[in-house]
């Protein structure tokens, strides 16, 4: 199973939003979305609590809509990407930023700033039929009884056609493939002991874990 996190995808990427020739434009310059890969070791679900490491004292969360993939695909076009998930949910993808900091300023790779242990957490999935039922504003991201976050569900779900279609040109997508959307969260924010965060879409609470 891969865990795929996607950052600069809906700005570039939200066929609403920019023209297709903005968006082609885009893809020829050196805009492309940020993709980095985590290892299954980084799944946290079942509202299990994420124990905050020795290695840092600095982790922050990105809020992210997280797509499951159904099918095998390989170049799939953009067209037939529909076909290859039915399930999402909310997540957060956890960084390390005092390490992702000294890494950069090294010129070294990111990758144990992003992909340590227990660093994508997941929520419950749902149908993308059920997310679009849901009016403007009601998915949001509560941390300690403070609602930090809220998102727009069409808005979430614009713009992953065109993401599994530029991925699986470059690795196969198999069943049960995770890819997490980003830029749906303003923040980036540190998050501490004892904090209690929770998702919910609507009346529907998909995310509920605490910090340790």
């Amino acid at each position: 199973m891969k865990i795929i996190c996607v950052e600069n995808c809906n700005k570039l990427y939200n066929k609403d939003k920019i023209a297709e020739e903005d968006r082609e434009q885009a893809t020829e310059s050196s805009c492309f979305p940020s993709i980095c890969f985590k290892p299954d070791s980084s799944l946290l679900c079942n509202g299990r609590p994420f124990y905050i490491p020795d290695f840092s004292s600095n982790i922050c969360y990105k809020a992210k809509l997280v797509v499951k993939i159904n099918r095998l695909g390989k170049n799939i076009a953009e067209r037939f990407a529909h076909r290859y998930y039915e399930e999402l949910t909310i997540g957060l993808d956890l960084v390390a930023k005092d390490i992702k900091e000294t890494l950069e300023s090294d010129r070294l790779p990111i990758d144990l700033s992003v992909a340590f242990d227990n660093s994508a957490v997941i929520g419950d999935f749902i149908s993308k039929e059920e997310i679009r039922q849901y009016p403007a504003g009601s998915v949001s991201l509560d941390i300690n009884g403070t609602i930090v976050q809220r998102m727009e569900a069409e808005e979430m779900l614009s713009g992953i056609d065109y993401l599994i279609s530029f991925i699986s040109q470059y690795v196969t997508l198999k069943i049960g493939d995770l890819i997490l959307v980003g830029d749906v969260s303003a923040g980036n924010d540190e998050i501490s002991i004892n904090d209690h965060i929770i998702g919910t879409m609507g009346d529907r609470k998909l995310l509920d874990f605490r910090i340790l």
